[in-house]
């Protein structure tokens, strides 16, 4: 009796912890990962002893398999396939080549620095091959990346795992079985390798092949049925391909849960819900519980040589193998600078360690507590190092998704393009969308880029660029179609900011549950200044006012746009454009450009016989107007 509460007591001790870690790292605005480190060793073997995992025996193997399995399985699952499309050559690239060079290199670097012999040099190297989509997502959802260096850092990270692991699997089974290194086991490792992976990727399409049709077809099945549905057929799928070639498990869950993302199911939001916060309860509980079990004294045990292999791995293989697997790509310098800082190791590499060093033991070949270790010393260093600098190091770059440039307008309105036509004149990309030929017409005869096209569909969004631009405008005259377009580009890009026009929401106080979606005004709104710009009766104004006057301007400003005689369309800040629908938002260094109502031209115009035209001029106004109007 005592000895199974003990260990229910080690499984409350590890859930409890590891919630609290996740906890603290929300509040801290952290990367996740850094504070379940750190609680793992302190409840562990090195700290306060409240942990033992090797209590649970064998059974800690199962909890890891099985944890494992549906981490790699919601890796797959959110996996953003069209994204990756831009992307697959250098994710080619990585996976192949760059996992061949972290081998080396890291093998090269334990053997010559760390003083390991190079069978169990080897085995290191293939062990860090491995980034991880738990470690790398969480470091991504806090940086706020990019999208495309997001889109090829995760799938680096799912593809990776299973690859990493199953080329570890190999390489020990060839320092168990010969010491010797013999040209005939290199061919061995790659036929290993290849069927491991052949066998899973086999399955696991074959698998989520049929279980994406009876989900389809299962109707009579509830949301709860269906996940746990899913649940069952992920472990299944693991076990069946384990049970036919062993260690092909990982790759088959990988290849199920691509292979569902890519089905369309009726209830795939919800699955992946369910699936993200397994995931996460089981990442907060691996990592603390195999945290719990290393010994610092076996770390530091391990001299100098140890800490200048991990900084050879992040400082001279990383961007190596980054440079030349993305060599001929569009990446930018600056994308490269990122994707070679970012490679965190993370639950894989710490699990599959962790066995290796009990069957190394209980095998009598020296170097298994070493190796585990050396490996924890990689996860710490990476990520403690990479994961709380990775938000400065983008923000430098300029990579983070809320300094994204451009815009996608959907809706060529006379207000979008007249949009259009301003973001193109501050120098940024520009993307118009509309079903309507005649409103394609106007906004090609104004040379602006426009496809034709729904902007329901997510491939027509995607050719448009959303991926790469920093606003998503949804301007068409219907407000509810709005909503809908909004909602679905949140659900399949993530944009960084959306606007729309249309009524707000009040159960979801008037912007959604996303913090990036806003309302821009309503459709009275945009059809009153439509009118007006197609009648001439704007001017287009910028604005700094002196900062010892903002709030003077401010309420000046915002009794206009109150009274419908002004709008605010956006501000230049920090050398990028970004929309505001309120005075408030106005900063003292801002430039403020707005429409203001003025049907003197008009009427001049009327008066002397001309044709109002719908293209307005990028003229500003004269300072001294500008002014005297806002008095």
């Amino acid at each position: 009796m005592d000895s199974s509460f003990n260990l229910t007591l080690e499984i409350i001790i590890a859930v409890g912890a590891g919630i609290a870690a996740q906890v603290v790292a929300a509040f801290l605005r952290l990367p996740s990962i850094v504070f379940l480190l750190l609680f793992g060793i302190s409840l562990g073997v090195s700290g306060l002893h409240w942990l033992h995992p090797q209590r649970l025996g064998q059974g800690l193997e199962v909890i890891v398999a099985l944890s494992v399995a549906i981490i790699l399985f919601e890796g797959g699952l959110n996996l953003g396939l069209k994204e990756l499309r831009t992307v697959s050559g250098s994710l080619r690239n990585l996976v192949t080549f760059g996992a061949l060079l972290t081998l080396v290199g890291g093998g090269v670097a334990a053997h010559f620095l760390a003083e390991f012999p190079w069978p169990i040099a080897f085995l290191y190297g293939s062990l860090v091959v491995v980034t991880g989509p738990t470690v790398v997502g969480s470091v991504i959802k806090q940086v706020g990346v990019e999208r495309s260096v997001a889109a090829l850092l995760e799938g680096e990270g799912v593809f990776i795992d299973p690859i990493g692991a199953i080329l570890a699997v190999v390489v020990l089974e060839t320092i168990l079985n010969t010491h010797s290194a013999a040209p005939a086991e290199v061919w061995d490792i790659a036929a290993g390798l290849a069927l491991r992976l052949g066998v899973g990727v086999g399955i696991g399409v074959l698998a989520g092949w049929g279980l994406s049709a009876f989900l389809k077809r299962a109707d009579f099945l509830g949301e709860e049925i269906s996940n746990l549905v899913v649940l069952a057929s992920v472990w299944g799928v693991f076990g069946v391909s384990q049970a036919l070639v062993s260690e092909s498990g990982l790759m088959a869950t990988v290849a199920l849960g691509i292979v569902l993302n890519s089905s369309d199911l009726p209830d795939g939001r919800l699955l992946k819900r369910f699936k993200g916060k397994l995931t996460l309860l089981c990442v907060s509980v691996l990592f603390i519980l195999l945290a719990a079990d290393l010994s610092l004294g076996s770390v530091l045990a391990l001299g100098w040589g140890s800490l200048g292999t991990v900084l050879i791995l992040m400082f001279a293989v990383r961007p190596l193998s980054v440079y030349l697997c993305t060599f001929s790509s569009s990446l930018s310098w600056q994308q490269k600078v990122f994707l070679a800082w970012i490679a965190p190791r993370g639950i894989v590499a710490a699990s599959v360690a962790s066995l290796f060093g009990i069957v190394l033991t209980e095998r009598g070949v020296n170097g298994g507590e070493a190796i585990k270790a050396l490996v924890f010393l990689t996860i710490m260093m990476t990520v403690f190092a990479q994961g709380l600098t990775a938000k400065a190091l983008a923000r430098i770059l300029r990579l983070t998704s809320d300094q994204a440039t451009g815009a996608v307008i959907i809706g060529c309105t006379p207000l979008g393009r007249l949009l259009a036509r301003l973001f193109q004149s501050q120098g940024e990309s520009v993307v118009l969308i509309d079903t309507d030929p005649e409103a394609c017409r106007l906004a090609q005869a104004e040379d602006l880029p426009v496809f034709q096209s729904s902007a329901l569909d997510p491939d027509v969004l995607d050719k448009a660029g959303i991926n790469s631009l920093g606003t998503l405008l949804a301007l068409t005259p219907n407000g509810e179609v709005n909503w809908v377009l909004a909602d679905r580009a949140l659900e399949e890009f993530k944009p960084p900011k959306v606007w729309i026009v249309g009524p707000e929401r009040p159960e979801e106080g008037g912007n959604g549950k996303s913090p990036a979606l806003q309302t821009l005004m309503d459709q009275a709104c945009l059809k009153r200044w439509n009118l007006y710009l197609t009648q001439d009766q704007v001017k287009i104004g910028r604005l700094r006012a002196p900062e010892d006057d903002k709030g003077e301007q401010i309420r000046q400003i915002q009794t206009l746009i109150d009274a419908g005689e002004l709008l605010p369309l956006f501000v230049k800040r920090q050398g990028t454009l970004q929309i505001i629908a309120k005075a408030t938002s106005l900063r003292p260094e801002d430039d403020f450009f707005y429409l203001l109502h003025d049907p003197r031209p008009a009427l001049l115009k009327r008066l002397a016989g001309g044709a109002s035209g719908v293209r307005l001029p990028l003229a500003l106004l004269p300072e001294a107007e500008e002014l005297s109007l806002l008095k």
